[in-house]
């Protein structure tokens, strides 16, 4: 079962309660106050491109990189009708390829947290590093361990005029690994509802963790928050929006 196949179907249906709205004004604010008032923005992980349109239209050049093909197919759908100039790329982002650099790099909505080995996520921040412009600003957030330990082994379901999802959660403390079984009904011809299954691993991380690779690829740290908001990270933060910087290339 793969992820992001079928619940590409359902995705936005099901997400409306998250303020991407805000998100947009946040990382907007946080790339001027970096000197990033326009250029090439890349979306990592950009999903089914609600973002990624924002920062199109906030005056980005945008690029989103997705290895979903359902998921990007619905990006795709939403610029067919925006008409906004943004390239998609299918791609896993543990080993992107770009045509050239990046004012700065974006990931939002915890994509960080489906690369379950250090090792991996080590090799994301090191190609993100590659492909930023001298100085470039990285974005990104993920979800900490505190956050799947209080969803623990827990089991959620929602129903909508022509969608439901059964989500039952497991997490293992001891790996940090929060593994979730989705089972969907999805509407389609006839009325018929067709069910769906799919299975999800994210791997939950401390802010700690987070600087040391951040480190090791080369990047400076910058700044921390309790998610898109301006405060300061907590032992109850479930969501932390990480600011990083290239270094090591020189200005010509």
């Amino acid at each position: 079962m793969e992820e992001y196949t079928a619940f590409a179907k359902i995705y936005d249906e099901f997400m409306d309660n998250v303020d991407y709205g805000s998100w947009c004004a946040r990382i907007v604010d946080i790339l001027k106050e970096h000197g990033v008032e326009n250029g090439l923005v890349l979306d990592l992980g950009c999903g089914t491109g609600t973002l990624t349109e924002m920062l199109s239209k906030a005056g980005y050049d945008m690029t989103g990189i997705d290895s979903s093909d359902e998921m990007l197919q619905k990006a795709i759908e939403k610029r067919d009708i925006s008409k906004e100039d943004i390239l998609y790329l299918c791609q896993d982002m543990r080993e992107f390829e770009l045509y050239g650099t990046m004012a700065a790099v974006v990931s939002a909505c915890d994509c960080l947290n489906y690369i379950i080995e250090k090792e991996e996520l080590l090799q994301v921040f090191k190609l993100v590093n590659n492909y930023l412009d001298p100085g470039g600003i990285f974005i990104f957030d993920f979800n900490t361990r505190g956050k799947y330990e209080k969803i623990g082994s827990d089991s959620i379901a929602e129903a909508r005029d022509d969608a439901a999802f059964i989500w039952e959660n497991y997490y293992d403390e001891q790996e940090a690994l929060n593994e979730y079984q989705l089972t969907l009904f999805i509407k389609e011809k006839d009325d018929i509802y067709k069910r769906y299954e799919e299975y999800h691993v994210q791997r939950g991380y401390e802010l700690g963790e987070i600087k040391e690779l951040l480190n090791e690829a080369g990047m400076d740290f910058l700044a921390a928050f309790d998610g898109y908001t301006e405060e300061k990270v907590s032992e109850n933060s479930d969501r932390i929006v990480v600011v990083a910087r290239e270094k090591g290339k020189s200005v010509e």
